[in-house]
């Protein structure tokens, strides 16, 4: 008996999640139909309705899911007859899972929205990309756009943190070579205390470090600093705030600065730090998958990330400073040029991105790298 009505309370709940499911497609099905944002031209419409047919659109980034739901939200208020499926992952599995599946010819991601510059643009060159002409490029600075094949969609320093309660103010490093040095001035200190990526396993970290040692000599005396106070190295942003906010490293290195500043308005330990002899600026470049099987709902998507209206948000309400400049707030590429100046180094983006990807340099780098901080990596 006791196994009869358990299977029947099974049964129940079964039923009353399917037809949750089923009331939740029947709302995105019947929702009202779209219109065409203001200003675009009547044409528009008829890309609206073969948006809303496919009913679907699948994004796979290296944005947090809770930074990017303003976003999806937002998108969905514009177009509820389309269901986002927004894949949040960390830069080298996204390049490796779209690539596995594009190549198997399964289903696959409609948008690719990552921050590692070089990873994407290697992916445009080997013709991944759905070439489009966006009704909303013209808003952006030519640098943010790789011929209507893939466009830059956000202005993000690259920052140091630190915690306030383990430095003093006089100790916190102001540029890289400040940086270097309090790493080789007393390892001891600062042993097991200093966190920053793993650039063999994460992408995004590569692409900075693969920048940095084309912009300073500084990096290498910093690997090797890393390598004398055994830094952890890690996989993301979010992992070095946690570890520098919890009091278990007190300095970390090359963080997204719309992550840190952001996390450091609500913990008044964390500090940052922009670089006074160069800061670093990356981009979330964005392109459609030509094997995609909602290519229509993907051009919707890339004009509302592009538009005014979505760039507000990405500045005011995601904080990861928007790429145009007419758009107003703290967090934009405009507020970031007026207060940093020629400090600022803007990564531009196209194809000699690729270079470091290339089997033999990537082979040399990673070497000398491991060479570096071979401490660091023995922890």
């Amino acid at each position: 008996m006791r196994i009869r009505i358990r299977m029947i309370a099974a049964l129940a709940l079964y039923g009353a999640l399917a037809a949750a499911q089923e009331d939740e497609g029947d709302a995105i099905r019947y929702a009202p139909r779209a219109k065409a944002p203001a200003g675009y031209p009547a044409s528009y419409q008829a890309l609206v309705r073969a948006a809303e047919d496919e009913g679907r659109l699948v994004v796979y980034s290296t944005t947090d899911a809770a930074v990017a739901r303003p976003l999806v939200a937002d998108f969905n208020a514009l177009y509820p007859r389309i269901e986002v499926q927004f894949e949040d992952l960390n830069s080298t599995e996204l390049h490796h899972r779209f690539v596995a599946e594009a190549q198997l010819g399964g289903e696959t991601a409609d948008v690719m929205w990552s921050s590692a510059m070089d990873q994407q643009a290697s992916l445009v060159s080997n013709g991944y990309a759905l070439p489009y002409a966006s009704p909303e490029a013209p808003g952006l600075p030519d640098w943010a756009r790789w011929t209507d094949m893939a466009w830059a969609t956000t202005f993000e320093p690259i920052v140091m943190v630190y915690d306030k309660r383990a430095l003093q103010p006089a100790e916190v490093p102001r540029t890289h070579a400040d940086f270097a040095r309090l790493l080789q001035a007393d390892p001891a200190r600062l042993r097991a205390k200093v966190i920053s990526y793993d650039i063999q396993k994460s992408g995004l970290g590569f692409f900075l470090a693969t920048q940095d040692a084309a912009v300073s000599p500084a990096f290498w005396d910093i690997a090797r600093g890393l390598g004398q106070v055994e830094a952890r190295l890690t996989l993301n942003t979010d992992t070095m705030l946690r570890s520098v906010a919890s009091g278990q490293s007190v300095l970390g290195y090359n963080l997204l600065g719309s992550y840190a500043l952001a996390r450091a308005e609500r913990d008044p330990a964390l500090g940052v730090v922009f670089p006074g002899d160069y800061t670093l600026v990356l981009s979330r470049v964005m392109f459609i998958t030509r094997r995609g099987s909602h290519p229509n709902a993907a051009r919707l998507w890339v004009d509302y990330v592009l538009s005014r209206r979505g760039q507000a948000l990405i500045a005011n309400s995601a904080r990861l400073f928007a790429v145009r400049t007419d758009i107003d707030g703290e967090t934009t590429a405009a507020r970031l040029t007026q207060t940093l100046g020629p400090a600022l180094k803007p990564i531009p983006f196209g194809p000699p991105l690729i270079g470091y990807l290339n089997n033999q340099n990537y082979r040399g780098f990673i070497q000398q790298w491991q060479k570096a901080t071979a401490p660091a990596r023995g922890r």
